[in-house]
């Protein structure tokens, strides 16, 4: 098959497009055949070798953890899913990913894919989807009623949250530069910062909950919108217990983790037409080395999506 390997860690020339031996499913796995794989900021900051201490990875790897896709085979023990099922996951981190033709994924870790959508899009919900519901309902409890800032509102992760925050009945405020302003309203924020005109700290009011997906100084600033007993969430980088302190908040950091039960509720909500991916470039797997580049610049809006099968385009 196909895949895109690193070797070692660094810049985006260490990715390789290559040749590679099909994974077999081992007892409990199942083979999925890759469709699309979605591209992270994780995607690349593991190929920078940032998370080296935290993961254990074992190189060569094959980056890629937001996939949909069809069974191709099952291992031993195997008995939710059967071959030809069409499936989606955001399988474990520390396992080969889904830059490739062929990925071999946990069965406790997949779900139906959203009948209502292609694979590209469904690529685009499992990570996204998954770091969304850790942190605004798992860590923030996030309930009707309260005041909810979103940083980034018009990328994957704050796209996905505005809506899933919007249907729990929260009042959404989201962060975006002003050429994002009809979109992110269009996903149901009820206001709208342009972020790069304004001080979010000067035009918005207390809230219950800030949900960081920046860090550095936009997590720092954060702080001075968050109601007293209210939450911080990040999912870049772990928020001080001193400023928590200081500003009378909690705070948590969520690091996404497999949940096919959660994914089968964000396709029971895409199907039943109240939450959508948005795509903004779809691109060849061999042209993962454009993709990441587009991820890191940070600047997209939506997702950035690996069409494997049906390919569309050319690779660089």
């Amino acid at each position: 098959m196909k895949a895109v390997s690193i070797y070692y860690y660094g810049g985006p020339g260490v990715l390789a497009y290559e040749d590679a031996p099909r994974p077999h499913p081992a007892p409990g796995d199942v083979l999925v055949r890759v469709h699309a794989a979605g591209i992270n900021p994780v995607d690349w900051k593991i190929r920078e070798g940032h998370l080296k201490e935290m993961l254990h990875h074992t190189l060569p790897l094959v980056l890629g953890w937001d996939v949909s896709g069809v069974i191709a085979a099952l291992g031993a023990g195997v008995t939710r899913f059967k071959v030809g099922d069409e499936v989606f996951s955001r399988p474990d981190i520390e396992r080969d990913g889904a830059y490739a033709e062929f990925i071999v994924i946990r069965e406790t870790e997949v779900a139906w894919k959203p009948k209502s959508v292609d694979h590209v899009h469904a690529a685009a919900l499992p990570l996204a989807g998954l770091t969304v519901w850790q942190s605004l309902f798992d860590a923030a409890a996030l309930t009707a009623g309260q005041r909810v800032l979103i940083h980034a509102a018009a990328g994957g992760v704050g796209s996905l949250a505005v809506q899933l925050a919007k249907g729990r009945g929260a009042h959404v405020i989201g962060t975006a530069s002003a050429k994002n302003h009809a979109f992110v309203r269009a996903l149901g924020a009820d206001e709208v910062v342009d972020y790069e005109r304004e001080r979010f700290e000067t035009v918005v009011g207390p809230v219950d909950v800030v949900f960081d997906t920046m860090g550095g100084d936009i997590q720092t600033r954060s702080w001075k919108v968050l109601k007293r007993g209210g939450i911080l969430v990040s999912i870049a980088s772990p928020p001080s217990a001193e400023a928590a302190v200081a500003h009378g908040g909690r705070f948590a950091f969520v690091f996404t983790q497999p949940n096919a039960a959660q994914l089968a509720e964000i396709a029971t909500l895409v199907d039943a037409g109240k939450l959508k991916a948005s795509v903004e470039t779809v691109l060849p797997l061999a042209a993962a080395v454009r993709g990441q580049a587009l991820s890191a610049a940070g600047h997209t809006r939506g997702k950035i999506v690996l069409q494997v099968v049906g390919e569309v385009g050319r690779g660089p």
